[in-house]
């Protein structure tokens, strides 16, 4: 079957052979016992493109997924639960770090990072049921 004409819109796996900074420590090409990487999108993926990464956490750990960092362009950051019960509760608990300040999510949201604030270390802590994990940014490329 040929392919479609909008085919390449519908994003269905993550980027092939995707290199993150150093400050980003899972490994986002392979599915672990901890995280499984859903879909990648970026200006190399489908030129024009932001950035946007969809993942699902199984586990909890004590180490930081991601290290303290700064971007050019303002971020979203997304965390939700599984419960059909009750949408707000995230399953788990999360820790990230804006500036100074250390959070603990407990409860499914949207995190807003404006460009140039110092973000994380993210920590997943506790996974009670999967939890939904996408970040976006207006950025042909993470970085």
């Amino acid at each position: 079957m040929a392919e479609r004409k909008y085919e390449k819109y519908i994003i269905t796996k993550p980027k092939p052979g995707l290199t993150l900074p150093e400050y980003r420590r899972e490994r986002s090409n392979v599915a672990t016992e901890f995280q499984t990487p859903v879909a990648y999108l970026d200006g190399d993926v489908l030129k024009g493109a932001f950035y946007v990464e969809c993942d699902w956490f199984w586990k909890g750990t004590d180490k930081p997924n991601v290290d303290a960092h700064t971007h050019s362009f303002d971020e979203v950051i997304a965390f939700f639960g599984t419960n059909p019960d009750d949408p707000e509760d995230l399953c788990g608990e999360v820790e990230i770090w804006l500036e100074d300040e250390q959070y603990i999510l407990t409860k499914s949201c949207l995190i807003f990072v404006p460009k140039g604030m110092k973000h994380c270390p993210l920590i997943i802590r506790r996974v009670d049921r999967p939890i939904f994990h996408f970040t976006a940014g207006p950025a042909a490329k993470y970085g």
